[in-house]
């Protein structure tokens, strides 16, 4: 079984810097021996869709079952380092937030994440590359499965767009999906992708807010 684009897929996969440092993975064992966290259930993606590392989402393409171990250039991982990335941020920012900066923390600047370099005269140097920018990775990656179940592969699009595991039905060539309320307009921002990769209709309806129980 030769996997092509659009293919569904389950995998197991750890992720090293070249010199051996584990900076991701969903293997337990890795995960523990790392120190970092993270989930230990196997990722499902559809591949050559971009829902992974751009190298290794390629690289999948005409392969099998199997295991896999994938050597990457920055280019095909995260990304060279770019200097215009980092920016001075004034002291100010974060005294109004009440953060103190220090260097080598790690901080959410509106979705982005930036680490701190130095800290100096009320301004704040930070870097917003990527923290594997630069690097060249190797990946070993252990394909379980092909997935084939539609209601498990609307639910890996779920988890990868929202980290959420909303209440669904697929009609014919429609996907019904149920979000809180507020979520629509933001949902409905991926119904090209759901319609690239699923071949469904997106039609999403709000729910109403549970009313608090009466004691």
């Amino acid at each position: 079984m030769v996997l092509t684009k659009g293919d569904f897929i389950e995998i197991n996969f750890t992720g090293r810097i070249k010199d051996g440092a584990i900076f991701d993975s969903n293997i337990k064992e890795d995960l523990e021996t790392s120190k970092i966290k993270g989930e230990t259930k196997p990722f499902v993606f559809a591949v050559g869709e971009k829902m992974f590392v751009k190298g290794a989402d390629e690289f999948l393409i005409g392969k099998d079952i199997g295991e896999y171990n994938i050597d990457l250039k920055p280019e095909d991982a995260f990304g060279k380092r770019d200097p215009k990335a980092i920016q001075m941020i004034p002291i100010q920012t974060f005294a109004l937030n009440k953060i103190n900066p220090i260097p080598g923390s790690m901080f959410n600047f509106d979705g982005r994440i930036a680490k701190i370099l130095t800290v100096s005269g009320g301004r704040v140097m930070a870097d917003f590359n990527n923290p594997i920018a630069g690097k060249d990775v190797t990946y070993k990656i252990v394909v379980n499965r092909k997935v084939e179940d539609k209601n498990e592969q609307i639910k890996a699009m779920n988890d990868f767009f929202f980290r959420k595991n909303f209440e669904f039905e697929a009609q014919g060539k429609d996907l019904i999906i149920k979000v809180q309320k507020g979520m629509k307009q933001f949902v409905d921002m991926f119904a090209d992708k759901y319609k690239e990769i699923l071949g469904l209709n997106l039609k999403t309806e709000e729910m109403e807010a549970a009313e608090p129980k009466k004691e």
